[in-house]
Parts: C-alpha cells; sequence; structure tokens
C-alpha cells in the first residue's frame, strides 16, 4: 500500500489488537488475528484476506503500521483507491477491533465511496454497514 496510517496506536491498544476480532453474526464483516507484528484482517463470510498491516514499535512507546499489502485480484476485493484503502485498513482496527466510535473515519469513509460513485445520495448507514459491517458487544 502506498499510503499507510499515520496514527500511533498505545501499547494497551496493541495488546487489544492482538487479541483479533471474531465476527459472531452475519452483520459483523471482518475477522482480524495477528500473527507476530502482522494484523491480518479477512472478509468473515468468504475467509478471504483483504488486508495484512505490519506493526513496528515507535519510539517513546506505541506502535504503528510501517508496512501493509491490500488484496489485488479484482475478483476477490475491489479497491476503489489507496485513500480508501487506507481508511479501511485504520476503520476495521479502531472501530471493529478496539470499539472506538471513529466517527471521523466513518465519515471519510462515506466521503470517498460518495466520491468514487459519482454520487452524494447515499445513506451514511448504507456504505458503513455495506463496507464495515457492525461490531457486536465484547
Amino acid at each position: 500500500m502506498s499510503q499507510l496510517p499515520d496514527r500511533v496506536w498505545t501499547d494497551e491498544d496493541w495488546d487489544r489488537i492482538r487479541l483479533g476480532y471474531r465476527a459472531r453474526d452475519m452483520d459483523e464483516k471482518w475477522q482480524v488475528f495477528v500473527e507476530g507484528d502482522v494484523v491480518f484482517m479477512h472478509r468473515s463470510w468468504t475467509g478471504r484476506g483483504v488486508y495484512e498491516a505490519s506493526f513496528a514499535p515507535v519510539t517513546g512507546g506505541g506502535r504503528r503500521i510501517t508496512s501493509a499489502v491490500v488484496e489485488a485480484d479484482g475478483e476477490r476485493y475491489r479497491s476503489i483507491g489507496d485513500e480508501y484503502d487506507r481508511l479501511m485498513m485504520e476503520l476495521i482496527i479502531s472501530a471493529i477491533v478496539l470499539g472506538e466510535p471513529a466517527a471521523d473515519l466513518r465519515a471519510g469513509l462515506v466521503e470517498l465511496t460518495a466520491r468514487a460513485r459519482g454520487t452524494s445520495g447515499l445513506s451514511s448507514g448504507v456504505v458503513q454497514h455495506s463496507a464495515l459491517g457492525l461490531r457486536s458487544g465484547s
């Protein structure tokens, strides 16, 4: 991926991220698991891997994504651009794994989706549910 999130996740965030996230019903779209320093994000229905993000420690504490890849096979995943993939990867970690509200990221998802599709009348809820899904209580 040419664009990576700027966020530095705290050590406490990393402890929670390492636990991953397992979808519990059909409205949840993502399975997340960690091997070593790599976070894998797979679609829950198909099991297909979409994102892989490598994390590294940051001086002063916390971790950041230092490299990432996105599925390039258009039959398996249809990307709408680098900015979208950067945002989605951060949104999955923040909203799904950590359970944060991530309002700015959610708004960005809706804006990028509308721009890519050339429409402005898309329902925010429909866009978010379609791409991100829900997160059950932990």
